[in-house]
């Protein structure tokens, strides 16, 4: 009897199994495959799915299994949702806020190392899968759904311990309006000879290419949802970021990295990307798929990008860069096989480099080639961090704790961001920035003392006893790039992207380093950080004095003249009263409009009995005219973005609107850093469509000078400073021209800054700035020659136009934060921002980029003051005594 008995246990409990997996084969058979949806495969040749296909596949998996939970974390710049597919087995996601919680411990690090032990024995891996940000670079997006159909239905033991294992964050796509631009634009020229040309436009609504370039400051919507996920929520131990293409005759770049290595990054974050790296090629080799090159120009020095981040954050960062961006075939012919790929890896010796040991050898290379190398490298990604889930779990944790303790040893005990400050909106700013990205900040709840100084109630305090130390670390002190060249004495190595960018410098906010510890009563900040309302005065009598010294004063003068107040300048010359300070005038209905701007924006309105008898000077709203290349062009992007966001009304001028519109519309005219050839030429013929060739030409350039003749003012940022001064003919010359990167280089760096803040465009800015240069810009101004009574003599005299220095770089210590080469010899004491007069008009030349990448906050003033000043009627605005 007990032998039947245990026969019919036996034969129960392979039923049930029998009846578990064909329950699974029946839901899987009722999950769609992503051709069901699209009509054709992922990576077919000539076919692109958009959102709208992407989105409708993502709805429909997310209904048909119950392996998938999809979830919405915020919208893009345009309105579309932001989706995120969360794939793990059904058990888990039925617990996913346990997996969580495990994640969100082990990585905050705040438990003891028994309870660490025991929470990665028994947590789940959590691993950040995208597909990608770049829309040009299309066959992430086009991989994405394969990849979750197959995690969602896939039976293979492999796949199998993924899912128990893991939960695979998947997000579909960061940039869905951007994947729309390219999809149409390359339907619409499918089976022309532009058909794999890129569109003429920003393929983010912003920032383009940038969006990649965003990942600390957080400025566009979608960086700041997924730094949510990322830094807020999930905490994964490992972030893939997919992207293309790699070099030329090679099919994928993975891991390992180019040097250096930041070395606030934790060693262990260097190995756990090597370990990823080393599992791709392993997996890459197996299944015999050549062309994996490794350690080529992307190095682990720069914070700011999307699988960088999180290196601070002690997660492994991984960035893969795929061949074919497009999905259309080539074929490489074998003969034409290059002796070397990259910088220098060599490739037609058949395999004799450590990174490059099975090269590709050419032949007809297709859309679907790109789709599965992403997707064996993604599986390759999932199954190491199956196999070492407790591993990579344990690990996260043991990086914390050692942030943790270095502090007051090692690494700074704190950082006090003082509530007293030259623009309270940009230290909050700061603080808010921390705060999206995970970083535990206190604010102080009354006076304390730190090192030798006090502190006021108000103050932020920035613990570095925490996890994220390494970012808060990186982002506060300055940097110090080595001099790496490509042989002794040779040219240097350009740095993957930049040098130098630390964020108090660039934002103009004074933070105090505190390496010995202290006592002070503080509260956690558990969101942001609130803005503290400002005050305005209850007597006003004729108005308010608003200082200029904030950003966000501009932001609520622009609101105010929209609504109809009056505000004027105030020049030199008011007792009491900041030069430059804004004056609003007191109506009906202008009590209440102050009030408000000073609880939302934290300003602070003092009151003036009667109005100034001189020095006051009416400003308007003004109407600005924003250059716009066919050319796609970043900076015009963020150049966008700012005056949208601080108010300024501005239309975007093409091409065609330079020489045929009436141009005295606009106070202003800016033209964004770019290429002088790139702004007078535009795109060559027949390389895009007739609407979207050529610049703004002579006819433009013409149109553009006898705009200044008549009053109009221009502003030119970086590049575009030696369009202006070469086709205005202005008396500046700009002295980096034709030096080689051997004689002076300074990669994306941050450069102090002197201004002269009596001058009126430099009204509320500090005495000294960090200047973002990069390879950017000095000038000169140029001295005439005349002939004397006794023959040829240079006669220094004031040139015609005349010329103002606004801002010079500083006579020494010249470098902030990043890497030089003999920026001592070529721009000490230069001038960095200069006003030409011109006729009736005049043009402001910036040397850089006074708005790169919305970072260097500092800077905003210099632009924002120009665009009031050409608002001033002619003839009352100051002018400064140092001209030249």
């Amino acid at each position: 009897m007990k032998s039947i008995d245990l026969k019919m246990t036996v034969y129960r409990s392979l039923l049930l199994v029998l009846a578990a997996m064909l329950a699974g084969l029946m839901a899987n058979a009722q999950v769609p495959k992503p051709a069901d949806v699209f009509g054709f495969e992922p990576g077919a040749d000539y076919k692109l799915a958009n959102t709208k296909m992407l989105m409708d596949y993502y709805q429909r998996l997310d209904k048909a299994s119950n392996r998938v939970q999809m979830t919405t974390i915020g919208k893009s710049v345009l309105g579309k949702p932001l989706l995120l597919l969360m794939v793990s087995s059904e058990a888990n996601l039925k617990q996913l806020e346990r997996w969580r919680s495990v994640s969100e411990q082990l990585s905050r690090a705040r438990i003891d190392d028994a309870q660490a032990r025991q929470l990665a024995a028994t947590g789940k891996a959590i691993v950040w899968i995208d597909a990608g940000m770049h829309a040009s670079e299309v066959a992430s997006a086009q991989m994405m759904p394969e990849l979750a159909y197959r995690m969602a239905t896939e039976e293979s033991s492999e796949m199998k311990k993924i899912r128990d294992q893991v939960v695979a964050l998947l997000m579909v796509e960061m940039n869905p309006d951007g994947l729309d631009i390219v999809a149409d634009w390359y339907r619409h020229n499918l089976g022309t000879p532009f058909e794999t040309t890129q569109p003429p436009w920003l393929y983010h609504h912003y920032v383009g290419h940038d969006n990649n370039r965003d990942w600390f400051t957080n400025n566009m919507p979608e960086t700041k949802a997924v730094s949510n996920v990322l830094y807020n929520q999930w905490y994964p131990q490992i972030v893939y970021n997919h992207h293309q293409t790699s070099p030329a005759w090679t099919r994928i770049f993975i891991p390992p990295f180019a040097n250096p290595v930041n070395p606030q990054i934790h060693p262990g974050v260097t190995a756990g990307v090597n370990m990823v790296g080393t599992a791709m090629a392993s997996r890459f080799a197996i299944k015999r798929m050549p062309g994996v090159v490794s350690q080529l120009r992307f190095s682990m020095w720069w914070n700011g990008g999307m699988r960088t981040v999180p290196y601070f954050h002690n997660q492994i960062g991984i960035l893969t860069e795929t061949a074919h961006a497009t999905p259309s075939p080539r074929f490489y012919p074998p003969d034409s096989l290059p002796k070397t790929v990259g910088q220098g890896v060599t490739a037609s010796t058949g395999g004799t480099e450590i990174f490059y040991a099975d090269p590709w050898k050419g032949g007809q290379s297709r859309f679907r080639d790109a789709v599965n190398y992403m997707e064996e490298a993604s599986m390759a990604t999932l199954v190491l961090a199956a196999d070492k889930r407790e591993e990579f779990l344990y690990n996260i944790y043991r990086m914390g704790r050692d942030a943790i303790e270095a502090a007051g040893k090692t690494k700074p005990f704190a950082y006090v961001i003082p509530a007293e400050q030259w623009d309270k909106s940009e230290a909050l700013n700061l603080v808010n920035m921390f705060r999206q990205s995970g970083v535990e900040i206190h604010l102080a709840t009354q006076p304390f003392q730190a090192g030798d100084k006090s502190y006021a109630a108000g103050s932020y305090i920035i613990y570095g006893s925490q996890a994220f130390s390494p970012y808060v670390v990186d982002l506060m002190d300055k940097q110090v790039h080595p001099n790496q060249r490509l042989y002794p004495g040779g040219p240097p190595i350009p740095p993957y992207d930049l040098a130098g960018w630390t964020l108090p410098m660039q934002m103009g906010v004074s933070v105090a380093k505190i390496g010995n510890a202290f006592n002070a009563e503080a509260e956690l900040l558990k969101g942001m950080a609130a803005v503290v309302p400002g005050q305005v005065a209850a007597d006003a009598g004729f108005g308010y004095v608003l200082s200029r010294n904030q950003n966000a004063s501009a932001m609520a003068v622009n609101r105010l003249l929209k609504d109809g107040e009056t505000v004027f300048s105030l020049s030199s010359g008011v007792p009491s009263v900041e030069a430059g300070s804004f004056l609003i005038q007191k109506g009906a209905a202008t009590e209440g409009r102050v009030k408000q701007l000073a609880n939302e924006l934290g300003l602070t309105f003092t009151g003036i009995a009667s109005k100034p008898t001189s020095a006051v000077n009416p400003l308007k709203l003004p109407k600005i005219g924003l250059y716009k290349s066919w050319v796609a062009n970043m900076d015009e992007g963020w150049t966008r973005w700012l005056m949208e966001s601080y108010g300024f009304p501005v239309d975007t001028l093409h091409d065609a609107d330079i020489t045929k519109r009436d141009l005295s519309a606009y106070n202003t005219i800016i033209i964004p850093d770019q290429d002088a050839k790139r702004i007078l030429n535009g795109h060559a013929p027949n390389t895009m469509p007739a609407p979207y060739v050529g610049g703004i030409g002579l006819i433009g350039a013409t149109a553009l000078q006898q705009y200044v003749n008549n009053g109009g003012t221009l502003v030119t940022f970086d590049g575009a400073s030696d369009f202006a001064i070469e086709m205005l003919g202005l008396p500046v010359k700009n002295v980096t021209e034709g030096l080689s990167n051997q004689q002076f280089y300074i990669p994306g760096s941050l450069i102090r800054t002197v201004v002269d803040t009596k001058h009126p465009l430099a009204y509320g800015m500090q005495p000294e700035v960090a200047a973002a240069f990069s390879n950017s810009r000095a000038f000169e101004i140029v001295k005439q020659s005349r002939e004397g009574e006794g023959g040829r003599e240079e006669i220094k005299v004031a040139p015609a136009p005349k010329v103002e220095v606004i801002a010079s770089y500083a006579k020494k210590d010249l470098l902030m934060s990043g890497w030089a080469l003999n920026e001592d010899r070529y721009i000490a004491g230069k001038p960095a921002v200069v006003r030409a007069f011109q006729g009736k008009g005049n043009v402001v030349l910036f040397g850089f980029s006074p708005q790169f990448r919305g970072q260097p906050r500092g800077t905003y003033k210099l632009i924002f003051n120009a665009l009031y000043d050409s608002t001033l009627p002619k003839g009352t605005g100051e002018l400064s005594s140092k001209s030249e």
